[in-house]
């Protein structure tokens, strides 16, 4: 492998490679690299020091592998670091404080010792499991603090708080029972324990119509500002829907999917409440809305310009691999269109909407479906016949998604039209959205021939 001619990689990813000896310090000479995957591996030794300074980097992950040094603190010099999983392996010594800044860390099944720092409390316990030498919050003490606390707390709420309960209960009987039902359905997390039911009611005055901000195939979006200045959207069941098994289902399927995966370019769940009475979820706030809604809007299209179409690919491309490749079992979205594809104010693109999603089974039968998923325009043809749950069915509707970003529309059923035109060497203009000025630089221009050959490929993939 030539080091030097990678020198804008951006991702590098060799999982299940039967990689041995130590990691190559050629690694710290991309100083683009921004994702690296190296797991499942026989990688021993240190992590070498000068990852520190991959400044770009926001993804590490090689666990299950044999490192067995110490983590170095050096890593916490990586402010776009957000996701680090060393777990599987047999790293020694303690555990950096700087870490405290990542959203997703992951060292379990290691041989670490000492004390988790304070900075990482946010990270699940489960992430440091099977690491006999550690020792989680603030061992003995805290202990003993927790089971006084435990003892003395439901006395005071009995002695002292009783009677305003009951009284509670009288008036408000509906919103009491579903308060104290919280730690049997509601799960949000991520605001320092602060947020709770009571604020997402408050912050939208019981889901009033005047902070709704769409609709969907099911329920409706309300944008939330919460007591820590947090903006939040939120996907809300209206009462008739929650009680529709179908739409109850993709719910619970949604938060089982987005609780279980971590990527940037996937929108981030920030929690959930799942109760006959009140079905809602706690997203990450988009303020551009969807793609769909950014290519019809005029002015929008216009600020869409060549480099942030082809990052908005590019984004979602890498989504896509990550769930159909770096996942544990494979996941298939199923319902890959410009409506589920969210824009930021910076205009990056997060896929959204795992209500169909789907797990691939390594038995063939068992990815049979007796219902289409989908978006019409974005489906595949073959699965319209053949009920077959695959990758290629998200490879498709991203072809699609990757046309229509370039061309500023959906394309239609033009496709096979277009595979005939290119072969006859159609021309780029009669393509790309004449909202957008023609790309003055050619390197923008090889990247948008090459996406509309890559999405024609993923056409003719299913349709040849």
């Amino acid at each position: 492998m030539s080091w030097p001619l990678l020198s804008n990689l951006a991702f590098l990813g060799l999982p299940s490679s039967d990689l041995t000896g130590i990691i190559p310090l050629q690694i710290c000479a991309l100083p683009k690299l921004r994702h690296l995957n190296l797991s499942h591996n026989h990688l021993t030794g240190d992590l070498p020091l000068c990852l520190q300074n991959l400044a770009m980097l926001e993804v590490i992950d090689i666990h299950t592998n044999m490192l067995d040094s110490p983590i170095p603190p050096e890593l916490g010099n990586l402010k776009r670091l957000i996701y680090l999983d060393l777990s599987f392996n047999a790293l020694r010594g303690t555990i950096p404080s700087t870490l405290g800044h990542l959203d997703y860390v992951n060292l379990s099944h290691n041989r670490l010792t000492g004390k988790i720092p304070n900075n990482l409390a946010h990270v699940h316990y489960g992430a440091f499991n099977d690491n006999e030498g550690l020792e989680k919050a603030d061992g003995p003490k805290r202990m003993a603090r927790i089971i006084l606390m435990m003892v003395l707390i439901p006395l005071v709420a009995i002695l002292v708080l009783g009677p305003l309960i009951i009284l509670r209960r009288r008036t408000k009987c509906m919103r009491s029972e579903i308060a104290t039902k919280n730690g049997d359905f509601l799960s949000i997390w991520n605001y320092d324990g602060t947020m709770a039911y009571e604020d997402i009611i408050n912050a939208t005055e019981d889901f009033d119509i005047k902070y709704c901000i769409g609709t969907g195939g099911y329920g409706s979006v309300y944008r939330a500002r919460l007591p820590n200045g947090k903006i939040v959207a939120l996907k809300k069941l209206h009462r008739h829907e929650a009680e529709d098994p179908s739409f109850d289902k993709s719910f619970r399927n949604e938060v089982k999917h987005l609780t279980e995966v971590r990527h940037r370019s996937i929108i981030k769940l920030h929690g959930f409440c799942l109760h006959k009475r009140c079905m809602f979820l706690v997203y990450e706030y988009m303020e551009r809305g969807s793609l769909f809604c950014a290519l019809r809007n005029d002015v929008e299209a216009v600020e869409l310009d060549w480099s942030k179409r082809l990052n908005i690919v590019w984004d979602i491309a890498h989504a896509l691999s990550y769930l159909h490749h770096d996942c544990t079992q494979p996941i298939v979205h199923r319902d890959i269109s410009s409506n589920n594809i969210l824009l930021n104010n910076n205009m990056k693109a997060f896929l959204s909407d795992f209500g169909t999603a789907k797990l691939l089974e390594p038995n063939f039968s068992s990815n049979l479906t007796a219902d289409i998923a989908g978006t019409r325009g974005y489906i595949a043809p073959e699965l319209a016949y053949t009920l077959v749950v695959n990758e290629k069915c998200d490879v498709y509707s991203f072809g699609v998604v990757a046309m229509e970003t370039i061309m500023g529309e959906h394309p239609g059923d033009i496709t096979s039209t277009m595979l005939t035109s290119l072969r006859e060497d159609m021309m780029l203009y009669k393509i790309l959205d004449p909202r957008s000025p023609f790309p003055r630089e050619s390197s923008v221009a090889r990247s948008i021939v090459l996406i509309v050959s890559l999405a024609l490929a993923g056409a003719c993939l299913l349709e040849c």
